[in-house]
């Protein structure tokens, strides 16, 4: 049983519960007010019955005359009025069908009460001119034959009109909430791998299905990125290892062609050496980022100073670009040392921050490369900012695209693998790499990573 009918049957039946509830409480509170009522006006009768017989005999004509002006005749009434000295409680209960318990609560308590299917009995004593007298009022209850039975049919017909009205607008109201689900699994179908920019659209009146709504959109994102940095990833990966296996197999293709020298043979062959290099180098590059993927599966985590780290990724540069000038600015610094921890592995964040400083150093010419270092609460924030030639504005959205390189790199050497290896190990470490340039004016490279608490 899907939702929506579970929700028709549910408000159906917690509705229908509480009418059923309603409706008893109703139907036998009147039921019973209708007893006690119908008693009092036997008990009335009994009293009026007993002024005019005993008390005003004289007028009885007119007495009767008012009576049955103003107090309605019930079915089979009969009263009966007997001299209390000389009743016989047994041979009066005989005589009018009753229980001498009946009778003997009238001696008793002065008024009794009894009923026998639909016949009702109500006793008082009366007392007038020093005698003690017993009065019977008896009649079938009209109420609860004709009324009750009236009031329990229009209960149930009530019932079964309610129970179509709730069922027709718990069915309206279950169309109307799942009204938005239905066109977000209808728009769901038609998202498929190709046409993954399609998105759903975000609902304004309802905050959890806007929730959802986004959360899938976001995943949406996700996926694309990630459906569209394998296949640039697979068709770079093929054009930069296809390079060097061509160059190699077209080396020795001619270098076979015909007898050489023995320096022409070195020449091919060195040749052949600086291409497999290249390849192997390639290989080892597509392996670290395969590795450093967003698994999260680093071998081992450590208390890091990051400040220690920014120093030794300077020496690091330095080694490999000797004439590199790096500024390092650690006025920002806390008094609390222990706010420069990081927790994370040591040599893939310090591979990070060297492949940032050497792409400074290389793309600006060598000139200044500035580094900050500052603390906030919860993130540790180190600035890496160079003046060299930028990355095109239409270029932007590609630099974290496996082996892609800006198009005014054409005279510096590189692969295109540090800027997305730098940022799988920053989002391994739960950072955030960020990357702000302008073509000719500089870029500047914003790592953000969690204070170790």
């Amino acid at each position: 049983m899907n939702t929506r009918n579970k929700i028709i049957l549910s408000l159906t039946a917690l509705v229908l519960v509480y009418i059923l509830i309603f409706c008893g409480f109703i139907y036998f509170s009147i039921e019973n007010y209708s007893y006690v009522d119908f008693y009092k006006r036997l008990e009335i009768r009994a009293v009026t019955a007993a002024k005019i017989e005993l008390e005003h005999r004289q007028d009885r004509d007119i007495l009767l005359e008012i009576r049955q002006d103003f107090l309605e005749k019930l079915p089979d009434e009969k009263i009966n009025i007997a001299d209390l000295s000389g009743v016989d409680p047994r041979a009066k209960a005989k005589k009018l069908g009753v229980p001498v318990s009946f009778i003997e609560e009238i001696l008793h308590r002065g008024k009794g009460f009894y009923n026998h299917e639909n016949t009702y009995f109500s006793g008082i004593q009366y007392e007038t001119q020093g005698k003690n007298y017993l009065v019977i009022a008896s009649a079938e209850n009209y109420y609860n034959t004709h009324h009750n039975a009236y009031l329990k049919n229009l209960l149930l017909a009530a019932l079964l009109v309610s129970i179509l009205i709730i069922t027709f607008f718990a069915y309206l109201f279950s169309k109307m909430v799942f009204r938005p689900v239905k066109n977000i699994i209808d728009k769901m179908r038609e998202i498929s791998s190709e046409n993954m920019h399609l998105r759903l659209e975000v609902p304004k009146n309802n905050e959890e299905l806007k929730n959802l709504t986004l959360t899938f959109n976001d995943m949406l994102n996700r996926l694309e990125t990630s459906f569209e940095t394998q296949k640039n990833f697979i068709s770079n990966a093929s054009h930069e290892l296809n390079t060097p296996l061509t160059s190699i197999m077209g080396e020795a293709d001619v270098t076979l062609a015909k007898q050489r020298s023995e320096e022409e043979y070195r020449t091919a062959l060195g040749n052949i050496l600086e291409d497999a290099e290249k390849l192997s180098k390639k290989t080892e590059a597509l392996l670290l980022l395969a590795h450093t993927g967003f698994n999260g599966k680093v071998q081992k985590f450590e208390d890091i100073r990051i400040d220690e780290l920014i120093l030794e990724a300077e020496q690091t540069t330095h080694k490999i670009y000797p004439n590199a000038q790096i500024h390092i600015d650690f006025d920002l610094l806390p008094e609390a040392s222990e706010k420069l921890n990081v927790k994370g592995n040591r040599q893939l964040l310090h591979m990070a921050v060297s492949n940032i400083l050497l792409n400074a150093c290389k793309y600006s010419d060598f000139k200044e490369v500035r580094v900050a270092l500052g603390v906030s609460d919860d993130n540790i924030i180190i600035m890496i900012k160079d003046k060299g030639i930028g990355i095109p504005k239409q270029e932007m959205q590609y630099i974290y695209d496996p082996f892609f390189r800006a198009s005014n790199t054409g005279k510096y050497h590189g692969y295109g693998i540090g800027l997305p290896l730098s940022r799988n190990v920053i989002q391994m470490h739960k950072g955030i790499l960020s990357v702000f340039s302008a073509e000719n004016e500089g870029t500047t490279v914003e790592i953000k990573l969690p204070v170790c608490k």
